[in-house]
């Protein structure tokens, strides 16, 4: 009955049907990885017949480690008055694009705590500073999490703090502090954070302004596969009432200095399975982004076999994952091109909106 069903789900994703929500956790949880594979490799071809992975030339700059949220999975975050608590002003922002600039990038990606001391002006007059000295430059920053709390602080809507962001200069928002988007679980790892609808309430917003964003899935923690299912679902939901997702970036937990140190991370292969089935299953996304900042450059690439079609980003800093024992090897653009050329595709350049600015032949 099991095969049957499989087989049954199989010829639905090669038919280009969409599949449902049953569908995919009996693929997550019945199918052999090599078949996950196979069916996410046929829809990224579907998406991307001509073979090309993209990468982008970032920057992550975390202008504040001081944050309230308490989340369990992070090993960055400082309360408030730790004497390792900093904030970085615009002065030293400026600098650090100056050197993403001249290191051929494009894309500024800011996050940081949720800091009390921060009104929605310091945000403001940092966003305002980098466009007026680097107009070229892509501020793709700010997470819903960070959102909601300006929003709460300044007494404002989420639609009102997203506008004055976006007239200062804010161009997109990076799909972070979604985690695991089922109640169930923030309630447990992330209670300090937004909700799972308000999380969902600014990226609808900011693509109703004219915004894009990206969707995100940080996993391998204390989910089950259904929640691997619900995060999947909301984020097709959504993708399905605006469009303004551009990809879909699943990551693995990290231990090391985190309140989650007893869990058990997620293997290789349960990476791939969970990268494969969100190319399987978000049939309205293009871009599905494979993550050699926490598997690998070598898992990395391989999946780009398990339906990914963009490998993130050659950074200049991280400061996040390297806050944990994990070593975070961060490659030159050389050794993006040459890893995605030895796995059999075509490298190319993007910027902040997946669009090709140069490709490796």
């Amino acid at each position: 009955m099991k095969a049957k069903s499989i087989n049954y789900i199989e010829d639905k994703v090669l038919d280009g049907e969409r599949i449902t929500q049953e569908e995919a956790l009996h693929l997550l949880e019945e199918a052999h990885l090599t078949t996950l594979g196979f069916l996410a490799n046929e829809v990224r071809k579907r998406f991307h017949p001509d073979g090309i992975v993209t990468f982008v030339i970032d920057r992550n700059v975390n202008y504040t480690n001081v944050c309230v949220a308490g989340c369990k999975f992070c090993a960055f975050q400082r309360k408030v008055g730790s004497p390792e608590g900093y904030v970085l002003d615009t002065q030293e922002v400026l600098k650090k694009v100056e050197e993403l600039i001249q290191w051929g990038g494009t894309t500024l990606l800011m996050q940081g705590g949720l800091n009390p001391d921060l009104p929605l002006s310091y945000y403001e007059r940092l966003i305002y500073s980098i466009k007026e000295r680097f107009p070229q430059v892509q501020v793709h920053s700010f997470s819903a999490p960070e959102i909601v709390y300006l929003a709460k602080i300044e007494k404002l809507s989420i639609r009102e703090v997203l506008k004055r962001l976006k007239e200062a200069g804010l161009d997109s928002l990076p799909g972070g502090g979604a985690e695991v988007l089922s109640s169930e679980v923030r309630s447990f790892l992330s209670p300090g954070k937004c909700t799972v609808d308000e999380w969902e309430q600014v990226h609808r917003t900011a693509h109703e302004l004219g915004m894009t964003s990206t969707a995100t899935m940080m996993f391998g923690h204390v989910e089950k596969p259904h929640h691997i299912i619900e995060h999947l679902e909301r984020v097709r939901r959504l993708q399905d009432e605006t469009g303004g997702f551009t990809a879909f970036i699943p990551w693995t937990f990290k231990r090391g200095n985190t309140q989650l140190d007893h869990i058990e991370e997620a293997s290789t292969l349960y990476y791939l399975k969970v990268l494969a089935l969100s190319r399987i299953y978000l049939d309205n996304f293009k871009n599905i982004q494979s993550s050699h900042v926490t598997q690998t450059m070598q898992v990395g690439t391989v999946g780009l076999h398990f339906g990914a079609n963009d490998m993130g980003s050659v950074m200049i800093e991280e400061n996040v994952i390297s806050s944990t024992s994990y070593k975070v090897n961060i490659p030159k653009v050389e050794d993006m091109v040459e890893a995605i050329r030895s796995a059999g595709f075509v490298p190319a350049q993007r910027d902040t909106y997946y669009r090709v600015i140069r490709t490796f032949e």
